[in-house]
């Protein structure tokens, strides 16, 4: 007798708990993910990642830091650009978050109208943007202990820069007392400077920079007759060391190799030096530290300038006209190395009359171009900036390269004065010399300068434009040499961590591959035009040749000939124009077809994967059951 095949309760029993207990497992399993710290950045650049230098910086925190993010996100006006910034702020914030461990807090506020937190942001000085439907806040507020700073507005052109300001910002508030800054200098920076410049000459006022920076820093000017430089500065700022003795080049040599940080700006012809007119120029070099350049592996020809005919400075010449000088460099776009924090924002600078760095020796530094000439460049005496563009030009040969007009090393530096510290010219020549017990062969520690070929750029008359409405005194920046000073003191000051920051790659990722599909089009686009150019040249070539072969009664007449030539170019710009036409047309349908290829895989692709990650499991289900 058959067995009748009941209902099999135990595997359906088994079959359910099975289902929930894969239920209650998921839910622990998202429940525990949620807690865990996993991050993974899949970008080219880690641009969502925080830097090794910003970590140790945050692990290093005594003091909490409050990050408050106002940004009006419930206000529909919001430009595309704006918002996706600001998405993207919020993720990178969370980073912090989670590096402080604890003493890094992030909250997030949507300032609308008429709120406390549109309050509260006025209050701290966020700057909102206007628009017809209202105000738009987009900033950044740090808060530890007593201490406030803020971005008052998130700007995405400014997005490389983003990690420095805010690493910068949360170690500022760490130490909340003034970095010192000291300041020798051959130019009078700090207006009468104690002595008489020209005879009959006022002393002038102080320099914008030296005014800017007290705000921020503690200033303190140094003689260039001293013979030391007190160990409690932060930074040495070396502006024009012009006829400095050599016992401050020894101790400008010893403060670096005692591991701190120097901005030196060397001049082939300093036009802000007034203690001597133009001819003393002209038989006279720039002014530049040739010995202790060569100890530290670096080298400047004191008597040369770079022309620039790529980056020239648009100038008014004596006889009011305007004229292009390549002498007097504006550095701009390539120039600019936007892969390091300092000149990564800025957008130009002004050189008048600056000089090439180059690494020289064998020493082992590292050795980074912050600013650089074109390839359209050359080397020439700095004495023809007095003859004038035409006497530059004529003596003009490009070199094909580029020369650095501002470098950065790091590294542990060695003396240039070996034998210890030289005596001065004064001494008697039978007194015996003076022992120095902290003599510095080697430098303690790394050590980071940066040096500029141009003294000048330091000059108001370079950068600032005053003007003085209804009273109120208007100061106007028109490029970023002033921002470059400020940028290159703020990183030098602070800690080897944040000097070691590098400007971060951006958020908006670029489609290459678009890219060079349209540079491949704009290519074959000025071929043709070349082409249809040269053509039409050839024509009005034959042209006036068959002008010229007719006699004085045919002047007037278009020959049978220049007819048919006529007609033939007009054939032939046709025949280029659709080619044209055609290099666009083909560019157009390359793009769609990429475009089409990408949506086609993330619609089906992904879909397609699951799909057979699935069938395969199945099979493998059904084979295993069926061997039970």
């Amino acid at each position: 007798m058959a067995k009748t095949r009941g209902y099999d309760y135990r595997k359906a029993l088994l079959s359910v708990t099975g289902l929930i207990a894969l239920f209650l497992i998921l839910i622990f399993v998202n429940i525990i993910v949620s807690y865990a710290n996993i991050r993974w950045d899949a970008t080219e650049d880690n641009t969502y990642s925080l830097s090794q230098g910003t970590r140790n910086i945050l692990s290093s925190l005594t003091e909490p830091v409050t990050i408050k993010f106002f940004y009006s996100k419930s206000n529909p006006d919001i430009p595309a650009n704006i918002k996706i910034y600001a998405k993207e702020v919020e993720d990178f914030l969370s980073e912090y978050k989670h590096a402080g461990k604890g003493l890094v807090k992030v909250e997030t506020y949507d300032p609308k109208p008429d709120s406390d937190e549109e309050e509260w942001a006025e209050k701290y000085g966020i700057r909102p943007m206007r628009t017809p439907g209202g105000k738009i806040y987009c900033g950044l507020v740090f808060v530890s202990a007593d201490q406030e700073d803020l971005i008052e507005w998130l700007d995405p052109a400014k997005e490389q820069v983003l990690e420095y300001d805010i690493t910068s910002i949360i170690q500022g508030l760490q130490s909340p007392e003034k970095k010192v800054v000291g300041i020798i200098t051959s130019l009078p920076v700090f207006g009468a400077m104690g002595r008489p410049t020209m005879p009959g000459q006022r002393p002038g006022r102080e320099w914008l920079f030296v005014t800017e920076m007290k705000k921020i820093y503690d200033v303190r000017q140094i003689s260039p007759s001293d013979r030391k430089i007190d160990p409690s500065i932060d930074l040495l700022l070396v502006i024009y060391p012009k006829g400095l003795s050599s016992q401050m080049e020894y101790a400008i040599d010893q403060y670096v190799l005692s591991g701190k940080n120097a901005l030196i700006f060397v001049d082939p012809l300093c036009v802000s030096d007034r203690t001597q007119g133009q001819q003393q120029f002209m038989r006279s070099s720039g002014a530049s530290l040739d010995k202790v350049f060569k100890a530290w592996g670096i080298s400047m020809d004191p008597s040369k300038a770079v022309a620039d005919f790529d980056q020239p400075t648009r100038v008014r010449t004596g006889n009011n006209t305007m004229e292009e000088n390549p002498l007097m460099i504006s550095a701009r776009g390539e120039a600019l190395n936007k892969a390091a924090v300092i000149t990564a924002g800025l957008e130009s600078m002004l050189f008048p009359i600056a000089g090439a760095i180059k690494k020289s020796g064998n020493v082992d530094v590292e050795f980074e171009t912050l600013v650089s000439s074109s390839r359209n460049s050359a080397i020439m005496d700095a004495f023809k900036a007095y003859l004038g563009v035409s006497a530059v030009k004529k003596d003009f040969v490009p070199a094909g390269e580029r020369f650095n007009i501002v470098a950065r090393m790091r590294g542990k530096f060695k003396t240039a004065f070996p034998a210890g510290r030289p005596k001065a010219k004064d001494a008697a020549k039978d007194a015996p010399e003076e022992k120095d017990d902290t003599h510095l062969r080697e430098g303690k520690g790394p050590s980071t300068i940066i040096v500029v070929s141009d003294a000048d750029m330091l000059a108001d008359q370079f950068y600032v434009q005053r003007r003085n409405i209804f009273g109120l005194a208007i100061s106007e920046m028109f490029n970023d040499n002033l921002n470059f000073l400020s940028n290159a003191s703020e990183i030098l000051t602070g800690s080897d961590d944040l000097i070691g920051l590098r400007s971060r790659g951006k958020f908006e990722r670029p489609f290459t591959a678009v890219m060079k599909l349209k540079r491949e089009a704009q290519e074959r686009w000025l071929a043709k035009e070349k082409e249809l150019v040269n053509r039409m040249e050839e024509t009005n070539l034959k042209l006036r040749q068959l002008e010229e072969q007719k006699d004085l009664s045919q002047k007037m007449i278009i020959s049978p000939q220049q007819e048919a030539e006529i007609a033939r170019f007009r054939e032939q710009k046709q025949k280029i124009n659709r080619e044209l036409k055609q290099v666009r047309k083909n560019l157009r349908a390359s793009i769609d077809s990429l475009g089409a290829t990408l949506k086609g895989i993330n619609i089906f692709l992904m879909p397609l994967l699951v799909s057979l990650v699935g069938l395969g499991f199945a099979i493998y289900r059904h084979r295993k059951f069926k061997k039970k």
